[in-house]
């Protein structure tokens, strides 16, 4: 390993707003609105603020496969929030996440609008609200839940750790992509060994796990997040891979993956979703 600058921590920590890089201007050390701005409302039962970074996807994919399945009371209104633009400190959005994280749900099919944040508690809300994509019978259902929650323990090391220092970093620091690195590998080494038992991580059935965790370790298995393919050597992970492939092929995971998107192909955006038959104009899913 070859030698980093010496670094001695303050007595005191200071932000310096220069120093985060890519996502500098939103990041701060302090919660609470920047601004006043009310959020947008449409029709339908359930308001979703969000955008398609994979926590966004979670949501977007169990919404279209909850519409699949037959329930109208999920029909929902996908609102754009710019993060890079600084609109989760805006009033309204701090309103529903008090946290200024992308998703947040507003389910108003009740006398009384019900905010939902963090995408495993909207995952969670969504399944036990229409009783779908959740085992109702023990082992299942805990190893359902163990799975959706290993997701949340385990995204700040791929994302805010290994995604944040490979990918967008202002400097390379061999330290921290090695350590991160070698965190991602035996997560990815934990599902594999998961994926070799079972066709899914809760066991035969297609859950809210898989739904969680798709995003983040099925786009890392494909080589589509961070570009880190080859750098972790995802082809090795042969379980994985299969289950990946297995989800990417089903009609409402396409579609929630272009819900609250911007970048990509043409046909992959839609930026804001408001009616089912919005997909329409970027081709079939």
């Amino acid at each position: 390993m070859s030698e980093e600058p010496v670094y001695t921590p303050p007595a005191v920590w200071t932000w310096n707003q220069a120093s985060g890089g890519r996502f500098a201007n939103i990041n701060r050390p302090v919660a609470g609105a920047t601004h006043d701005r009310e959020l947008p409302a449409g029709r339908h039962p359930m308001q979703l603020y969000s955008l398609a970074t994979p926590n966004g996807v979670k949501v977007t994919v169990m919404l279209e496969e909850l519409l699949a399945l037959g329930h109208p009371g999920a029909e929902y209104d996908a609102w754009l929030i710019k993060i890079n633009e600084g609109d989760q400190f805006g009033s309204g959005f701090v309103g529903v996440n008090p946290n200024s994280k992308i998703p947040a749900l507003l389910d108003r099919s009740g006398p009384v609008p019900v905010r939902v944040f963090e995408s495993g508690a909207i995952l969670l809300h969504l399944a036990q609200k229409f009783d779908a994509f959740l085992p109702a019978e023990q082992p299942a259902r805990a190893e359902c839940l163990s799975w959706l929650f290993w997701q949340m323990g385990s995204a700040p090391y791929l994302g805010g750790g290994f995604g944040h220092f490979y990918a967008y970093a202002p400097s390379k620091i061999e330290y921290a992509i090695d350590r991160f690195a070698m965190e991602t590998k035996r997560q990815l080494d934990v599902l594999n060994r998961r994926l070799a038992q079972s066709p899914f991580l809760a066991g035969d059935s297609y859950t809210i796990a898989d739904m969680a965790v798709w995003p983040w370790y099925g786009a890392l298995a494909k080589g589509q997040l961070y570009e880190a393919g080859e750098f972790l050597q995802v082809h090795d992970y042969t379980h994985v891979v299969r289950w990946a492939d297995h989800i990417a092929a089903r009609p409402a995971v396409q579609r929630g993956r272009k819900v609250n998107r911007t970048w990509g192909q043409p046909d992959s955006q839609l930026p804001e979703r408001h009616d089912a038959t919005d997909f329409d104009k970027l081709g079939p899913a």
